[in-house]
């Protein structure tokens, strides 16, 4: 039997099963990371498990990075007590090809994994102490859109946000405050430079990373907290910077199709573990593609990136391959396919594909209505991109990917994924938002979805996300079978006219009737949804 936890110890059977293993000397690698990083990921899920952690192994292999990455977690310790720990920071990366054949690689770059807060207060104090030395270059960030907010929808701070501004930097509660509390502790010991890097997925995410511990650190300096020379220094990006990136790997949470594959291996110890809605176990599943374009922006210095498969660039270059990718190329189709999935009983996106109505929905979106507003980055070549998750990336049967986890969070994704384009739209004076006929069928899909009735009649659980019960109390006079227009246009046209949510009205722009007619159309009865989307195909 193979044994993540002993591959050390079963290296000949790993080898002889095809199973990549770490180059050069494991232990002094952790070792020196566990004493005192160069690198720190902050949201160690299976994002990181899945693609940092193979950049890092790169590096390592490659004799570029001599010390592991330590991974800190600061919202819950679940990934650090039932993950890390147990495998002793070993995850076995598990590629999926379009083949249906595995391609698998041990990762021993993480030398170590915190719980970065108060709430344990020892491995709160080593975070501390890793921030206050000048070895540490920079910090790589995956936490999700959620975790820089500080705002409620009305653009207001939270209340935790508030506490956490009124209690200072001693015990933080807000990942963002406690960003600003470890580089607190820096700028004390002495100010060494860093990059605080998010490779989270939207756009201008070094941008609103910046803004959100400025929040922090400027109403702690208002509050009496900390001086001016603290806002100063984090302001600084020649000291601290916040570069931005495009980051791009499809990783589903940890499957059974995979957990069944590798037992047949001979795999013993690495059964799913759930948490909520998420599932993780020893391994992390993905895809072969990957992108990783960072704005080559780091004022303490770094390790050769570039040896890991990162495009380095400057800033205009990253914003642009992540607009290309963020509101065009591929999440604007993820979620068309992920609420439409949804609501017609789909667990893979990979099955949706072998639908050739949704095949033909997302290829409208993204050839005809999304190219043409697209500023080509340069470094990646837009077309060959759509062309690549098309024909390869979202057909991939062996890639379990569920449009239920895409779903997640969609109203923090519409103004980005949609918004964007209909923004451009309006403002070129050579394209009429109006003539659009596949964007608003998504939006339309959405507004069904939020009902939480598929296509067949049956209630299901939308996905968390942050406005859910708000939309839904919007839309609860709307039911299967609506003969109202009236009634519709007065449900939806607060939230289609919100430009919180879709960046634009959609009734200024000549949309808002023509998502209302489809919405009604895939109201009108069971089945109407696909028979909506044919309609319009």
């Amino acid at each position: 039997m193979l044994s993540l936890k002993q591959w050390k110890d079963q290296r000949t059977q790993f080898e002889a099963a095809g199973i990549q293993l770490p180059a050069g000397d494991v232990d002094a690698v952790r070792k020196a990371g566990r004493e005192q990083p160069s690198w720190i990921h902050v949201g160690g899920g299976n994002l990181y498990r899945a693609f940092h952690a193979a950049i890092a192994q790169d590096l390592i292999d490659a004799g570029k990075l001599d010390r592991g990455v330590v991974v800190f977690e600061t919202f819950r310790p679940f990934t650090v007590d039932e993950l890390y720990h147990p495998f002793n920071c070993d995850i076995l990366q598990v590629v999926m090809k379009s083949d249906g054949s595995l391609s698998e690689r041990v990762l021993s770059s993480t030398a170590d994994a915190l719980f970065a807060n108060v709430q344990r207060l020892e491995d709160w104090e080593r975070a501390k102490s890793f921030f206050r030395s000048p070895v540490l270059q920079l910090v790589t960030v995956t936490i999700t859109e959620k975790g820089y907010g500080l705002r409620t929808a009305d653009g207001s701070f939270s209340e935790q946000a508030l506490a956490d501004f009124s209690a200072g930097p001693a015990a933080p509660t807000t990942t963002m405050a406690t960003f600003a509390a470890l580089l607190l502790e820096r700028f004390n010991a002495g100010a060494a430079p860093i990059a605080m890097v998010s490779t989270d997925n939207f756009s201008r995410n070094g941008e609103h990373f910046r803004s959100a511990v400025l929040d922090v650190a400027r109403a702690w300096q208002q509050a009496g907290h900390v001086g001016q020379e603290f806002v100063d220094y984090v302001s600084d990006e020649s000291r601290v910077s916040f570069p931005w990136t495009m980051i791009d790997r499809i990783t589903p949470n940890p499957s059974t199709e995979t957990e069944h594959a590798l037992a047949e291996q001979g795999f013993s110890d690495l059964p799913l573990i759930s948490a909520g809605r998420s599932t993780f176990a020893g391994f992390s599943n993905t895809e072969e593609a990957h992108y990783l374009v960072v704005e080559d922006s780091f004022p303490n210095g770094r390790p050769d990136l570039t040896a890991g498969g990162v495009i380095l660039c400057d800033r205009e270059t990253a914003e642009a391959a992540d607009t290309m990718k963020v509101t065009a190329c591929l999440n604007p189709l993820h979620t068309t396919l992920a609420v439409y999935g949804c609501l017609l009983g789909y667990t893979r996106i990979w099955q949706e594909m072998e639908n050739p109505d949704l095949a033909s929905l997302v290829r409208h979106i993204g050839y005809d209505e999304d190219l043409p507003v697209v500023v080509d980055p340069k470094v990646i070549d837009p077309k060959s991109f759509i062309d690549e998750l098309l024909t390869h990336r979202l057909p991939n049967p062996a890639l379990p990917d569920a449009p239920q986890r895409i779903a997640t969070d969609t109203s923090q994704k519409v103004p980005v994924r949609f918004g964007h384009t209909l923004a451009a739209y309006q403002a070129s004076p050579r394209l009429d938002p109006a003539s659009l006929t596949y964007i608003p069928l998504a939006i339309a899909g959405w507004l069904r979805y939020l009902l939480g009735v598929d296509d067949a009649g049956n209630a299901f659980e939308p996905s968390p996300d942050p406005l859910l019960e708000q939309l839904q109390t919007q839309l609860s006079s709307l039911s299967l079978g609506c003969t109202d227009a009236a009634a519709m246009h007065d449900a939806v046209a607060p939230i289609l006219s919100n430009k919180e949510i879709f960046v634009v009205d959609l009734y200024e722009v000549g949309l808002g009737e023509k998502v209302e007619g489809m919405l009604f159309e895939g109201l009108a009865a069971p089945g109407a949804v696909a028979a909506t989307i044919k309609k319009y195909i």
